[in-house]
């Protein structure tokens, strides 16, 4: 059995962990995106099994009964995420697997994977700069926002418990910063 390569992106709701991923995905096209299974709506702009698994609780209570889940966590009242062992499971040094997940399941995955998973924290430069981006974006409300806020704080305060961490002050550095980790983590 090939040992598996996981690259996990986790950042507080805002940071850019998702704009990143996606500009990793199209820097290295030996990386395959892991899609997310959730609860919450989609967004507008947001296409079912390209941007996240969309299901309804039940199903995905019927995934945590079935352990068909890496990791899964209620991240918000009512909202359920989780990553799936299909979207995992083909993971290889040579095709290795991008998940893009909130920081307890990072460390849910780093767990179960040891070090055949790279965990890079992305973080705002501040709180100030995350709340504007949060605001911003125009897809919750205020009483969201600061859910999300509060969260982050807590969130930012686990970052040493991972592989890396890349602050997302300026986008192409970032991407650059993040590359040369998982480049890194790949030659192993």
């Amino acid at each position: 059995m090939a040992t598996p390569r996981i690259i996990v992106l986790t950042a507080p709701s805002g940071a850019g962990k998702t704009t990143i991923a996606r500009r990793v995905l199209q820097a290295r096209p030996d990386v395959r995106f892991s899609v997310s299974a959730t609860t919450r709506d989609p967004r507008p702009n947001e296409t079912d099994g390209i941007d996240y698994h969309f299901v309804s609780t039940d199903a995905f209570q019927q995934f945590i009964a079935q352990e068909a889940l890496v990791e899964y966590e209620q991240v918000y009242a009512g909202l359920y995420y989780g990553t799936l062992h299909a979207e995992v499971d083909e993971a290889t040094p040579e095709a290795p697997v991008l998940l893009d997940i909130d920081v307890k399941g990072a460390h849910n995955v780093k767990q179960h994977f040891g070090d055949d998973a790279l965990v890079i924290f992305v973080a705002p430069p501040s709180m100030d700069v995350l709340a504007e981006r949060l605001t911003g974006r125009g897809t919750e409300d205020e009483a969201a926002v600061r859910e999300r806020l509060e969260r982050a704080e807590m969130e930012i305060a686990q970052a040493d418990r991972f592989d890396a961490t890349v602050v997302n002050d300026d986008l192409d550095r970032a991407v650059d910063e993040t590359l040369a980790h998982i480049a890194q983590f790949l030659r192993r």
